[in-house]
């Protein structure tokens, strides 16, 4: 019988978790997230994790399971996820996966692209630059040599930009040449489901998710982490703009701005990185959940 993965996709604060946990009641099966914030389990206001009471709706895979001192990253995530799959596909003939993260989802369902080899002191000049120049230095390297993957990848995580710069110095190509280039085989079906809105309503949505943020506890949270700030986890949106609040170097005012300026920056590289896949079948947010379900049921149908 063929097994199928339902990708739930779309840009923060779209109302993924929520569909997910329906969708996962409605086939009566369990949850992976593919959102890299969410694996850290020191990291819970600020990744917008689901909470306790939506952990409990339906059974959860790679939420909270590994800390923010783990180097934990896409090809790690990518073996414990099929892994995980090959498990689940034993009692179920459908499962969910659910994450803004286009890397991760694409791991999953596609495959990582295959690297050459790259001279190691490609990044440790990469890394001094950052150290001495600032990543706006890197930034304006990749624009000029990748432009593709400057508004494709989280241009704020300067592990990601580095290793778009590495790959692009080393080959004397594009980074970004290299993604999409062969598909791995699955033994599962993917149908791939995106929830979208007009920018203004997901930029509204997004301002007033912080705002809870903040409320429900996101600066002590912060602050506890603080002494950690240097870790790579730790250099993300919601975290990073604090820690420039605590080390007196903007205001909180200014820092919860950041915070929601970076935000509606990352859902604008989510749609761009998802509008890419011409396989995504789109829906309007506020779309019944009975509608959804009629159209993956005619989906499965036909394949």
């Amino acid at each position: 019988m063929t097994k199928y993965l339902i990708s739930i996709v779309g840009p923060t604060a779209i109302g993924k978790t929520a569909l997910s946990i329906q969708l996962a009641q409605h086939f009566n099966t369990e949850i992976i997230s593919a959102d890299s914030r969410q694996f850290f389990k020191e990291m819970q206001i600020g990744t917008a994790a689901p909470t306790p009471e939506e952990l409990e709706a339906a059974p959860h895979h790679f939420i909270h399971h590994k800390s923010i001192e783990t180097d934990y990253n896409v090809g790690a995530f990518e073996r414990d996820a099929i892994k995980c799959l090959d498990t689940l596909f034993k009692s179920y003939d459908v499962v969910i996966m659910v994450g803004g993260s286009g890397l991760y989802v694409d791991a999953v369902t596609k495959g990582l692209d295959d690297f050459p080899d790259l001279d190691p002191e490609i990044r440790k000049e990469l890394n001094k630059t950052l150290e001495t120049e600032g990543l706006a230095d890197l930034q304006h390297q990749l624009r000029e040599l990748d432009p593709e993957s400057y508004n494709r990848i989280a241009i704020d995580n300067p592990h990601r930009v580095i290793r778009a710069l590495e790959v692009s110095i080393g080959t004397g190509k594009p980074y970004s040449s290299f993604l999409n280039q062969k598909e791995s085989k699955r033994p599962f079906k993917t149908i791939s489901i995106g929830l979208t809105a007009d920018r203004q309503i997901v930029y509204d949505r997004i301002n007033k998710r912080v705002d809870i943020m903040m409320e429900n506890g996101l600066l002590e949270e912060a602050k506890a982490l603080l002494p950690k700030q240097h870790l790579n986890a730790l250099n993300t949106v919601g975290y990073k703009e604090l820690f420039e609040y605590f080390n007196g170097n903007s205001t909180l005012d200014f820092a919860v701005s950041e915070i929601k300026k970076n935000s509606r920056r990352f859902a604008k590289r989510q749609f761009t990185w998802f509008k890419k896949n011409e396989n995504i079948l789109w829906f309007d947010y506020t779309t019944p959940l009975e509608t959804i379900v009629k159209d993956i049921s005619k989906l499965i149908e036909k394949q």
